[in-house]
């Protein structure tokens, strides 16, 4: 059923430094943007910062933050990556995503309307199992938040459990 997805280039059952798990999750995030549509590239340097990559959604250009932390990620991570966004064209965006997702204060410090989205390893799976495409997951994400103003929605609020709409 799921051999059309992309394989990790590492064992993820096995303990990894957190470097080492961090550049794997890239990959394996990488690979499940290419296969979904959205074009991703690898993850560039400018001066004094790392992106993990971009890809295009639609018409727009996403930079993506991805982290893989033994615990969830709050306010500081996420105002980080914002004020990298802030940097960058008025028009580029931000994906931001946290396999252990984020703390419930981390995302209320943070606030509404920002130019990001979050997902975490738990909307991965939630796409995985129901073989709902990763891109409409973002698509749904990028709605909702502009409707809302919340930057994180869990996907298994986004769709029924048939993956329709909800």
């Amino acid at each position: 059923m799921y051999a059309h997805l992309p394989q990790p280039s590492v064992n993820f059952t096995v303990p990894l430094q957190a470097h080492e798990r961090g550049y794997a999750f890239e990959a394996f995030l990488r690979r499940c943007f290419d296969m979904a549509g959205p074009t991703a590239r690898e993850p560039f340097r400018n001066t004094g910062e790392q992106i993990d990559g971009s890809f295009l959604l639609g018409e727009e250009t996403y930079l993506l933050e991805a982290k893989w932390h033994s615990q969830p990620t709050g306010v500081a991570d996420l105002h980080v990556f914002h004020g990298k966004l802030d940097q960058k064209a008025a028009w580029a965006r931000g994906l931001f995503v946290s396999y252990n997702g984020f703390t419930t204060e981390g995302l209320a410090a943070f606030g509404s309307g920002k130019r990001l989205i979050c997902m975490d390893g738990r909307d991965i799976y939630d796409a995985l199992d129901r073989q709902i495409p990763l891109k409409a997951v973002l698509e749904r994400k990028v709605r909702r938040a502009a409707e809302t103003g919340r930057p994180f929605i869990p996907a298994r609020e986004l769709f029924d459990q048939h993956g329709g709409s909800r």
